[in-house]
């Protein structure tokens, strides 16, 4: 399809530059333009359309094809600022137009009431850094059900009683229930839990020109060929494209912003694919590049004015890292359920969402029933311990387990830490020179006690479900980090967060932060309905101080 296009030079002023083309940067650019303003987004990656995604896992999950790519953006991790980092692949990221949105798994919860006052309810927390939003439920309310209607959401409204309130139900009704879902529900059901249709971010009706949901069963780490999964490349941003105010600005690698004598952005230097440095100048910028590249830009971003960082007086860019914690159980059945087929999740479960504090436990959690398994990736990780990796036991255990597995995933709180972070190595550099990411965590001891607990529940489901062999993958520390969360925090003190809760930096005021970097609690996993809830209500905040003159002077 071929869609309009604005363009730019970088010597022009536009209104915003956005970096970053994810669930948060495609929504503000949608946004923004629609309400009448130049935008600029600068993404890192390519600009594929469905007809570049494929099913070869080779290339998607060994080439990197969506995601960020180690040999030239290397990473390196350790567990405490005690110890010296090493070269690992510790973060997984989107890196193409659409950011993260395109290869996720689609599981679409809205947080609940208690994930934005919950330091408020349970006090403090030895070795936690709590705090409460500085915003509630109600206060995004409206924009979770604009996600939901403009992106495109398919789900049960009143499916689940521990669901939060709502404005409007879900546009169109839940994707056809798979084996798992049965099989789940059915022991949930034993067991007096309660589980409930999952709302996707993929279309179970044709949509806006956009094809249903074709069941090919490659959602998690692909791309989708028919524009059924609801990403940000599928969505808002033809619409940001549509205005002829947007300009998607792809293989472009931001790695500075840039600002004048009065501390003012005044646009991002970047290099584009042939490595030649541009700055893209612009009223104001707003950093969406995620929850681990937001905070290194800033920290890149130091300069005089700034020696620690860019928008960091508060010493809190790249703190607190909120990955989500997780368990995972599997059981085996006589009869298949042939998950293979369809999106990975059709039922959940959040009767464990907020936990009786009685069992010593902070936060909570929810489970899913799903197989996300592509035939390469369920031969590494989803047969039982005691299969023989080679020969004729283990080709029998591949073609009876592959149709007739079982996962169920259990999602749950991080507690922020203040050592857990994304900061600058000292030591490695990335292709270009600069100072590589480095993350250091430890999961908070609740985290890991929790996850325990979640992993027995969910052997407890797989045995009412009549799972004839279950085991579950080993709890312990996380090295490895999708969710990136809580690291460039909105608050109201400007001593302990870095954006107010209109998104605008303390410490820049042209300058807005709005991804997974700007949540303050991590919810109990699934936080991209949330990061683009956010997104549209931080572009409404956006634009009206844009309109009445209060970002440019």
């Amino acid at each position: 399809m071929n869609r309009p296009m604005a363009t730019y030079k970088p010597s022009d002023e536009v209104d915003f530059v956005i970096i970053g083309s994810g669930a948060a940067g495609g929504v503000l650019a949608k946004e923004l333009s629609t309400n009448g303003f130049r935008v600029v987004v600068l993404e890192q990656g390519e600009y594929l359309r469905e007809k570049d995604f494929t099913h070869d896992e080779t290339k998607v999950f060994l080439q990197s094809q969506l995601t960020n790519k180690v040999n030239t953006h290397p990473i390196t991790f350790r567990k405490t600022p005690e110890e010296t980092a090493r070269k690992q692949q510790a973060v997984l990221y989107g890196s193409c137009v659409g950011g993260s949105s395109v290869h996720f798994t689609a599981n679409f919860w809205r947080f609940h009431e208690i994930d934005f006052k919950e330091h408020s309810k349970t006090g403090n927390i030895p070795g936690a850094n709590f705090a409460d939003w500085p915003i509630s439920y109600a206060n995004l309310e409206p924009y979770y059900t604009k996600v939901e209607w403009e992106i495109g959401v398919s789900g049960l409204a009143g499916s689940s009683p521990f669901d939060p309130p709502r404005s409007k139900p879900y546009p169109m009704p839940p994707l056809p229930v798979k084996g798992n879902g049965v099989v789940f529900e059915r022991a949930c059901r034993k067991l007096g839990y309660h589980a409930f249709p999952s709302p996707m971010a993929i279309l179970s009706q044709p949509r806006a020109g956009r094809a249903a949901c074709m069941n090919c069963g490659f959602c998690l780490g692909f791309g989708c060929e028919v524009g059924a999964k609801s990403s940000s490349l599928s969505s808002v941003i033809p619409m940001a494209e549509k205005t002829g105010r947007c300009e998607i600005r792809a293989n472009c690698y931001v790695h500075r912003i840039e600002t004048d004598k009065n501390g003012r952005a005044i646009g991002a230097v970047y290099f584009d694919a042939q490595r030649n440095t541009h700055l893209q100048k612009a009223k104001a910028v707003i950093l969406s590049a995620n929850g681990a590249e937001t905070p290194r830009l800033l920290l890149l971003s130091a300069s005089n004015q700034f020696p620690s960082g860019l928008a960091n007086s508060s010493g809190y860019v790249g703190k607190n890292l909120m990955p989500n914690s997780s368990a995972i159980a599997f059981g085996v059945f006589d009869e298949p359920l042939n998950d293979y087929k369809g999106p990975a999740v059709s039922r959940i479960m959040h009767d464990f969402y907020e936990l009786d504090p009685k069992l010593g436990l902070y936060g909570g959690g929810g489970l899913d029933a799903r197989f996300d398994f592509t035939p390469v990736s369920f031969v590494f990780n989803g047969l039982p311990p005691s299969t023989p990796r080679w020969g004729a036991g283990f080709k029998q255990a591949l073609a009876h387990n592959f149709p007739r597995t079982l996962e169920i995933f259990c999602h749950g709180t991080s507690l922020p830490v203040e050592s857990n972070s994304f900061s600058l190595d000292p030591q490695v550099k990335d292709a270009w020179g600069l100072p590589a990411l480095r993350m250091t965590f430890r999961d908070h001891p609740n985290d890991l006690k929790m996850m325990e607990w979640m992993k027995d529940r969910a052997l407890e489901i797989l045995d009412a479900a009549g799972a004839k062999t279950r085991w579950n993958s080993p709890i312990e520390e996380q090295q490895f980090a999708v969710h990136l969360l809580g690291t460039c925090r909105m608050g109201n003190d400007p001593k302990t967060s870095v954006i107010n809760a209109d998104h605008r930096a303390h410490d820049v005021e042209n300058l807005f932060l709005c991804d997974g970097s700007s949540l303050v609690t991590s919810g109990r996993g699934q936080p991209t309905m949330t990061i683009q809830a956010l997104a549209y209500r931080a572009a409404d905040r956006i634009t009206a101080l844009a309109k009445r003159g209060d970002i440019s002077t």
